[in-house]
């Protein structure tokens, strides 16, 4: 009986481990350039954003293929209300790397005020980048919508 009970506690433990991902800190370097890059977005810094991301960035969005340009007018230049505010929050799923190439997905809750109305909207994305002479840098993005609340 003591066994059973031991038993299913170490299973217990274990599925509750196994739930929860532990990056490295070279995986969370990678992440941090994804976590910067909404962060010049929330910030409507496009200098910041070109700089985490490759000149050539595609965005796949709401079914359209989007340049750093498209996301830039989208995002930072119509956007223009004072009282404008973007918070963001990632839960990552998964980080690999190999070589100079890593892949990040993820999901992305935006909370974002404009015109003094807020709303939420959950992404599943997953991010290609490149490192260019030790930066990683955001390559190709690609979004799901998941939900506009």
């Amino acid at each position: 009986m003591r066994k059973s009970i031991v038993l299913t506690i170490a299973i217990f433990f274990a599925a509750i481990l196994h739930g929860q991902s532990i990056f490295s800190e070279e995986q969370q370097e990678i992440q941090k350039t994804v976590v910067n890059m909404f962060e010049a977005l929330s910030n409507r810094d496009s200098v910041s954003l070109k700089a985490h991301c490759t000149t050539d960035i595609t965005l796949y969005e709401y079914g359209q293929i989007w340049t750093i340009d498209t996301l830039i007018n989208k995002a930072i230049t119509k956007n223009t209300d004072a009282d404008f505010k973007r918070t963001n929050s990632f839960e990552f799923i998964n980080t690999e790397k190999d070589k100079n190439t890593a892949w990040v997905t993820y999901r992305l809750t935006s909370v974002i005020t404009k015109n003094s109305k807020q709303t939420t909207i959950q992404w599943l994305e997953t991010v290609v980048l490149a490192n260019q002479r030790n930066h990683w840098k955001v390559k190709h993005l690609h979004s799901t919508l998941i939900n506009r609340s």
